[in-house]
């Protein structure tokens, strides 16, 4: 099942609120960008680790999504996030891979890159397969 941002946004209110918009998004790999943004930085204009780990975690918990079972569900129950670099400006994105797709939990890596393909964050969830 192919997702379009609209989608998105109707399964995950708040990637709309952080302006997160999907380029690709299959069972295989989900591949979402969201721009810098004034409102979403910390001290010295640094895009906020909250919003880069929303970023992460979204579009991590929509790859477990689309390896669901049908009629299952899905909720992040580990988050592991490594911060490796900045971002200052630009478009930054993510790409998740699923690592483990089992009966009852979904593992998934998110990267998150800079607009020079520079790693920025690297984050692992687990997710729960919720019956």
């Amino acid at each position: 099942m192919d997702l379009t941002t609209e989608q998105l946004h109707e399964l995950m209110p708040y990637a709309g609120t952080l302006g997160i918009e999907l380029t690709e998004a299959t069972p295989d790999q989900v591949v979402g960008t969201m721009t810098w943004q004034e409102r979403l930085t910390t001290s010295g204009g640094i895009l906020h680790g909250g919003a880069l780990m929303s970023l992460a975690d979204s579009i991590g918990a929509l790859c477990a999504f689309l390896n669901l079972p049908d009629g299952a569900r899905t909720a992040t129950s580990s988050s592991n996030t490594v911060f490796l670099r900045a971002a200052r400006d630009g478009l930054v994105t993510a790409t998740a891979r699923p690592l483990h797709v089992g009966r009852s939990t979904i593992a998934v890596e998110t990267q998150v890159t800079d607009g020079q393909g520079r790693p920025l964050v690297r984050t692992t969830q687990s997710q729960a397969v919720l019956t």
